[in-house]
């Protein structure tokens, strides 16, 4: 898996673009009103917004900096603007008009001639040919003038020098002062077409294609909100991500409100932000699974949704400002979620996307000091839990039990979200993701009882999810490894039936835990997962990663046994790659190349009828001749009796099989499944899993100088040495066996 971290580019390729594109405008503006902007046309731009406060206000940006795309893709930093004419027709509904008093504003900062920061201020009107709601604007930045009133209040405008560029937005009874208005107030401005021409009309743009590969990608409206689905979607597409896109609906941006608290419904800005990244994902080929998790921004969410502490504190999760997690007993909450998810996937069928549907780490929380939030009114109702101080540690009987119907109730809730989908989306394919980290917390072993409840077991979903970033950026590949199996085999759901999420790096600072990223998305797609995500695209964009699918990115091992029986007289031939130099004198220095032998095999005489070439020969075209690896069990070497694999330091809990020959090794990767027998200084334990490539993985560490052993049968996996296998009608006819030339490959 070949991958690397970009700041810049270095000769990819470079192609042009004209300032102002519609496809790179953003916005933004304070919580809790919502605003989004998209490309309604080549050249023409759409923002939908919602306010609920009076001094609520909207910007339309435009930036010098490209702080948004991956630097394989940005557009070039160009300050200068005194070569270029912007033209546009504007048209509003339900904010201050072009002529009102607070009415738009093109703000534009940066530095005047001298270097001084600064920023000027242009009414829009005064460059306006139309009426309030509907005109034409021309600004020439080379003479351009701040200020309200002209000539009175002229401020010219130097425009050599500018950082950022903004159009202000605000509702009708705008006031500085705050308070909320009387009823929230929905509005929509259109700039239609977009035009910019002069000397400094066209920037150079990022224009890299990186070929398909085998990694999805996964995103958040939270982290996209104020960026163009268009400009979103292209960053995907040119960075080689194809297929589904997880995309996580977030936690703060799509609700509406009514009295500051969250109303049903997605609000307009969100609606029509989401309506433009369906119609665009279905046309470039993308599946959209809509992800809902039960997290919702703290300051908008009624306190009898929150999941509570014994002594009331709510659920509140470290992000600042925090979000709270809603109680799945609590049915106005889940009423809620019900509503959202069938919205979302509602709008992605509209466009006509196969609908998906997860539900994103549904869990009951755990306060830092093991307090569980098992006590809201409506879980006290529903379940009577008994007082649990701490999940760390030995728990009661009662106490389990309380676990117990908490997990109840909490799949209880997630089966009816699922349901709810799928009767308003028939064919829907539901999804539940976990964080194992938690939910599989060693310190506090009980907690799955209640986050990851035998309700959940297959088929409660279509496909399991997981994700273990914390695990996979503290490089603890084990407990990955380790928790992938215990949640597969907990809730019955195979390989091919789970996909993984890698990743992600919260802060920029923290961006070399990439490679254990791409690493842990390969071992996944090692261990047979269907699918892999990174996750996520706003951090693959910070920090300029490049993926791309090497030729043996995908193992090329097909996990099959040889078809036919060997004959007695299939030939096996271990062989060592010994370099012998004889000096003049006959004395000989010789050089071992290899550690471990390889061996060669000619299973031909195992051939005998008919029926076996035409297996042989099937075989050997579904193996793509020598391409594909596969197993074949040596009829001389096939069983490893207690043989010893590693030595306890009290840290380590991960030891790979080996076959050992007097003081040679041999490492085996592929045993036989359900053959593996484990002692720990001479005591049988069944604590362990059997990890890909034969690797051991204990639950606990083996203590100082405990000797830690195993007993398996194994395979010895292989390649056709040859891209050829002749064989024809008379041979077995005749009695005589074909040559089918085979070669150990070496994995570890």
């Amino acid at each position: 898996m070949g991958h690397w971290l970009t700041a810049a580019r270095a000769g990819q390729a470079t192609g042009l673009m004209t300032r102002f594109d519609p496809v790179y405008w953003t916005v933004d503006f304070p919580r809790p009103m919502m605003a989004a902007v998209t490309t309604i046309a080549a050249d023409a731009l759409r923002v939908d917004a919602v306010f609920y406060n009076r001094d609520d206000l909207a910007g339309l940006i435009w930036e010098s900096a490209d702080r948004h795309d991956h630097p394989l893709l940005g557009y070039e930093t160009a300050r200068d603007y005194r070569g270029c004419r912007l033209s546009f027709r504007w048209r509003s509904a339900g904010v201050l008009a072009l002529d009102a008093v607070n009415g738009p504003v093109l703000t534009i900062e940066g530095r005047d001639e001298a270097g001084r920061a600064r920023s000027w201020y242009v009414r829009l009107w005064n460059y306006a040919r139309g009426t309030p709601g509907d005109a034409e604007v021309s600004i020439d930045f080379a003479a351009v003038d701040g200020g309200f009133l002209l000539p009175a209040e002229r401020d010219p405008v130097w425009a050599g020098d500018v950082d950022r560029m903004f159009v202000s937005l605000v509702a009708p009874g705008y006031d500085v002062a705050g308070g909320a208005l009387a009823a929230p107030v929905e509005a929509w401005v259109e700039l239609s077409a977009i035009a910019c021409d002069g000397v400094g009309a066209a920037i150079a743009i990022g224009d890299a294609v990186l070929p398909e590969h085998d990694l999805r990608i996964a995103s958040g409206y939270d982290d996209s909100y104020h960026l163009t689905p268009a400009r979103l979607l292209r960053n995907v597409l040119q960075l080689g991500y194809r297929g589904g896109i997880v995309h996580y609906v977030g936690m703060s941006h799509y609700f509406r409100l009514r009295g500051g608290m969250v109303d049903s419904g997605l609000n307009v800005a969100c609606a029509a932000w989401h309506r433009d990244f369906a119609e665009r994902a279905k046309v470039l080929g993308f599946d959209v699974i809509w992800s809902l998790s039960y997290e919702l921004f703290d300051a908008h969410c009624p306190a009898a949704w929150k999941q509570r502490a014994a002594d009331g504190s709510p659920a509140l999760t470290g992000w600042v400002p925090p979000s709270s997690l809603l109680s799945p007993s609590n049915a106005a909450a889940m009423a809620h979620l019900r509503g959202v998810a069938l919205a979302f996937v509602g709008i992605g069928t509209a466009a006509g996307l196969a609908p998906h549907f997860q539900i994103g780490e549904p869990w009951w929380w755990v306060m830092p000091d093991g307090r569980p939030c098992l006590y809201d009114d409506s879980a006290t109702a529903a379940f009577a839990p008994v007082a649990i101080a701490s999940v760390r540690g030995a728990l009661s009987e009662a106490q389990r039990a309380t676990l117990d119907r908490a997990g109840a109730a909490l799949a209880g809730s997630t089966s009816a979200l699922a349901a709810a989908v799928k009767a308003a989306a028939p064919g829907c394919t539901t999804y539940l993701l976990a964080y194992l980290p938690t939910v599989l917390d060693a310190a506090a072993p009980e907690v799955m009882r209640m986050n990851l409840p035998p309700g959940w077991a297959m088929p409660a979903f279509d496909v399991l999810q997981l994700e273990d970033y914390d695990w996979v950026t503290g490089d603890d590949a084990a407990a990955s490894a380790r928790g992938a199996a215990l949640a597969g085999a907990r809730l019955g759901y195979p390989a091919a039936a789970q996909e993984y999420l890698s990743g992600f790096v919260l802060r920029s600072a923290d961006r070399g835990q990439w490679p254990a990223i791409v690493a842990a998305a390969g071992a996944a797609q090692a261990r047979g997962v269907a699918r892999v995500y990174l996750w996520a695209l706003p951090q693959v964009l910070r920090d300029g990663l490049v993926y791309w699918q090497e030729e043996d990115a995908v193992e090329a091992f097909d996990d099959v046994m040889f078809p036919l029986a060997l004959g007695r007289e299939a030939e096996v031939t271990p062989t060592f790659s010994t370099g012998v130099t004889t000096s003049a004198g006959g004395r000989e220095t010789r050089s071992a190349g290899w550690a471990e032998a390889r061996t060669r095999y000619d299973v031909g005489p195992g051939v005998r009828s008919e029926a076996d070439v035409a297996t042989l020969l099937a075989f050997f075209r579904a193996r793509m001749g020598a391409a594909r690896g596969f197993r074949l069990r040596d009829p001389f070497d096939w069983r490893a009796t207690n043989e010893t694999i590693g030595t306890g330091d009290g840290a380590t809990r991960q030891f790979a099989l080996l076959r050992r020959y007097g003081a040679a090794t041999r490492r085996i990767t592929r045993p036989v499944a359900g053959s593996v027998r484990v002692t720990v200084d001479g005591n049988a334990t069944s604590a362990f899993t059997l990890g890909a490539r034969g690797v051991v993985l204990l639950d606990a560490a083996p203590s100082q100088g405990a000797v830690v052993a195993a007993s398996f049968d194994f395979d010895v996996p292989v390649r056709f040495a040859e891209d050829r296998l002749t064989v024809t009608r008379a041979t077995h006819l005749a009695g005589a066996a074909p040559s089918v030339p085979l070669i150990e490959v070496r994995e570890a």
